[in-house]
């Protein structure tokens, strides 16, 4: 048997839990860009293939907005600044998720 008492044991497990930041980039549709174009950002900028892209590229038209790609915030900055350089809507969402 422990010599732990209850809330010992308690905090103990409380100070083992991990938080982890994660984003994803997210973008909206609008009136402009055109399936092709958009097609050809994800597969330049985000590295998807024809196939991903062209999904995305319908859920973002369907459903007003996608999440084409999430990851460390450092990571999504530099694409999602050459999406709007090409005149795509996006954003990134940050969120913390505890483990």
């Amino acid at each position: 048997m422990s010599n732990f008492s209850y809330d010992q044991k308690e905090d103990q497990l409380v100070d083992e839990v991990e938080v982890i930041d994660k984003s994803e980039l997210i973008v909206y549709n609008d009136d402009f860009n055109t399936f092709d174009w958009v097609i050809k950002c994800f597969m330049e900028v985000c590295n998807h293939t024809f196939t991903q892209s062209e999904q995305l590229s319908l859920i973002v038209h369907f459903k007003g907005q996608a999440t084409v790609k999430t990851g460390p915030y450092p990571e999504l900055k530099p694409l999602k600044d050459a999406l709007v350089d090409r005149g795509l809507s996006a954003v990134i969402e940050s969120y913390q998720e505890k483990h």
